[in-house]
């Protein structure tokens, strides 16, 4: 019954691109149709129980089964699969939308409320389950100039990952409108390419902040490093305690963190921000968010990816920080820049594949694959964005026009 159902489903969505599937019994069966950019993929199932796995929570179900070697490929790769499937069934598509089952929606939607308070001793144990799982694995994935694990800034030209995430960063200075002087907070501050960036070009004080022992520990290298340890500190500390210190700062920066704060935690996120901006300040937050409306966060995301963690729709984060009296300054909407970084990310894991898999497993090198090719079909195909929001206190804290964006970011590459 399992098998059948899974034919018929597959068989609905797939019409451009093939995929031929070879069942445990022996049966094979190819669906859609060969098309200029779209791919040919070919798998195997090894046991009869693996369509109902898949039936029961696609993306959870098919994962596992990929990562325990029961859905095996054998022409084209995980990538290739996940593309055939988000691109036959894009976020753009025509033709009439309908609901999910009553069902399905309230399973989800309960695992997810369950999971998402996400208070400070929550954060710091879901923050460890992804970043701590050891600085080496993102030596090997990330760019080797900056480390950052967020949306690169692909300009035309752009050609490299690590000239991209500088532009990033160039783009993202650029919209901070920073003086000489002045004291800036990095949230979620990483492996501490931000806050190093902003001290090289800028008389700045930075203070870059991380749940992630493993994080700070080489934040602080790196900046002892680049010469900037006497105006670049790193601290192991929730944001949410920072107010209570009584601190103050002209300028914040998130890259890349508000993904992780959990939707109870929006308003606190904001409030705790704003009490923290000088009544001058100027903060910029850059997010991974859904096109659509709220949503929830997957079972396999939720599982083994980001626990707490949901990537918000725009509508839910500006109604969060208006309840802070913050002023929407600036927003722009990148649509493709995360899926030529994710790709990057992906050719540089199966570059050192061998390296991984020793680090790991075989097992490990699979889910994070998996995870990787998921993103990059979400982001090309499906219904998420990254959003850059610039937020202020006062009106007039910034140039009344954005000529002063451009004019910063010019003179921040010219010195590449």
């Amino acid at each position: 019954m399992s098998k059948r159902l899974l034919k018929r489903f597959l068989g609905r969505v797939i019409e451009r691109g093939t995929l031929s599937m070879t069942f445990a019994d022996g049966e094979v069966v190819t669906m859609g149709q060969a098309e200029s950019g779209f791919p040919d993929v070919a798998l195997r199932l090894t046991d009869r129980k693996v369509p109902r796995d898949i039936l029961l929570d696609p993306r959870l179900g098919a994962a596992e089964a990929y990562m325990d070697g029961r859905l095996q490929l054998t022409r084209g790769g995980i990538m290739e699969l996940v593309q055939l499937l988000r691109s036959n069934a894009p976020f753009e598509r025509g033709g009439q939308l309908r609901a999910p089952s009553l069902v399905k929606r309230l399973r989800n939607r309960a695992a997810f409320a369950m999971e998402s308070v996400n208070n400070s001793v929550g954060s710091k144990r879901n923050v460890a389950h992804h970043y701590d799982i050891g600085n080496d694995l993102y030596r090997l994935m990330l760019d080797p100039e900056h480390m950052q694990y967020s949306c690169a800034y692909w300009d035309d030209g752009t050609e490299t990952l690590g000239a991209a995430q500088e532009a990033k960063l160039a783009h993202i200075a650029a919209k901070l409108a920073l003086s000489g002087g002045q004291n800036v907070l990095d949230i979620g501050c990483g492996w501490g390419g931000m806050a190093i960036y902003l001290a090289r070009h800028f008389d700045v004080r930075v203070r870059g902040i991380t749940l992630s022992e493993e994080q700070l520990a080489l934040a602080r290298d790196r900046a002892q490093a680049a010469g900037v340890a006497d105006r670049v500190t790193f601290e192991l500390i929730d944001y949410r305690d920072l107010p209570l210190r009584g601190d103050r700062f002209d300028r914040i920066v998130s890259v890349g963190m508000f993904e992780h704060v959990g939707r109870p935690q929006f308003e606190a996120f904001f409030r705790a921000t704003a009490n923290l901006l000088e009544d001058d300040g100027v903060m910029l937050v850059h997010t991974i968010g859904r096109i659509g409306g709220p949503g929830t966060t997957d079972a396999f995301t939720r599982k083994y990816i980001f626990p707490g963690g949901y990537i918000p729709a725009l509508s839910e984060t500006l109604r969060a920080s208006e309840k802070s009296r913050l002023i929407h300054t600036d927003i722009e909407t990148l649509r493709l820049h995360y899926a030529k970084t994710l790709r990057a990310w992906y050719a540089n894991c199966e570059a050192n594949r061998e390296a991984i898999v020793a680090m790991h497993d075989e097992r490990f090198y699979r889910m994070w694959t998996f995870y990787l090719a998921g993103a990059t079909a979400a982001f090309e195909w499906g219904g998420m964005v990254n959003y850059q929001i610039q937020f202020a206190r006062d009106r007039r804290a910034l140039p009344v026009t954005r000529d002063y964006i451009a004019d910063a970011e010019r003179e921040l590459l010219a010195d590449r």
